[in-house]
């Protein structure tokens, strides 16, 4: 009697054997320290992956804008510099400088408009980005797939959310700016046009920029099937053009 009523329980009650899915919070120390496997997990999932790494990396450029405002209301506060026989000037012209720099002090232009064209930039990087690595990868032969391409570029993002925190921890300890970012130390010396051009441009290239590019190797590589030196020519080719046009826009 007993073993009848276990058999009629075991037969009600339905035991899953599906394994539940992981957390898209593990795949973050994944995705920076094992692409390779992060990946592959990646290209068996289903549904859209990019939003939870986009939401992470709008955050982090928010956070960015909030700890350096008040360093640059600060910076504006002490330059307070008048132009040449400012004295001269009619009391309108002198009313109307004053309050253009009293504007530029503003949370709007410290807070408000830096965080927005942060987070634009992070979004619309993203579509740019991922469309091109599309189009790209159909070229040579890949097996992706359109939201395979921009869930790829979204988590191989990850590396600027961690070069934002390292640059949050620097404002935060020094109080000051990072004036020098990349190898825009490097840039030749000058007024010129090609000198600052070129200065944006190498402020654009550093460490992780590099471990973005590699993140993305890894991935084109594994959901796509290519070999890596067609992996590699297909994101120099978009990365490429890519920081020589954000250059001009900085």
């Amino acid at each position: 009697m007993d073993k009848k009523y276990e058999g009629e329980v075991s037969e009600t009650i339905p035991i899953s054997s599906k394994k539940e899915s992981p957390s898209r919070w593990a795949w973050i120390p994944l995705v920076l320290f094992g692409p390779k496997q992060a990946f592959a997990r990646m290209a068996s999932a289903t549904g859209n992956q990019w939003v939870m790494p986009l939401l992470l990396l709008s955050l982090v450029v928010v956070l960015r804008v909030v700890v350096a405002g008040p360093i640059k209301q600060q910076m504006a506060i002490n330059d307070q510099t008048l132009p040449p026989n400012f004295e001269y000037y009619s009391p309108e012209t002198q009313r109307q400088f004053e309050q253009a720099a009293a504007a530029t002090r503003s949370p709007v232009f410290i807070y408000v408009f830096p965080a927005l064209t942060s987070v634009a930039g992070v979004w619309v990087g993203w579509l740019i980005v991922g469309g091109l690595l599309h189009l790209v990868l159909t070229l040579l032969g890949g097996r992706g797939n359109t939201g395979m391409a921009m869930n790829l570029v979204a988590w191989a993002g990850l590396p600027f959310a961690v070069r934002d925190l390292v640059r949050v921890g620097f404002m935060l300890s020094t109080h000051r700016l990072i004036q020098v970012p990349g190898l825009a130390g490097f840039a030749p010396v000058g007024e010129s046009a090609l000198n600052a051009y070129l200065a944006s441009l190498l402020s654009l290239i550093d460490l992780y920029l590099i471990w973005h590019i590699f993140l993305l190797m890894i991935g084109v590589k594994v959901t796509n099937e290519l070999s890596l030196g067609k992996a590699f020519s297909a994101v120099i080719f978009i990365i490429l053009p890519v920081l020589l046009l954000q250059a001009l826009l900085i």
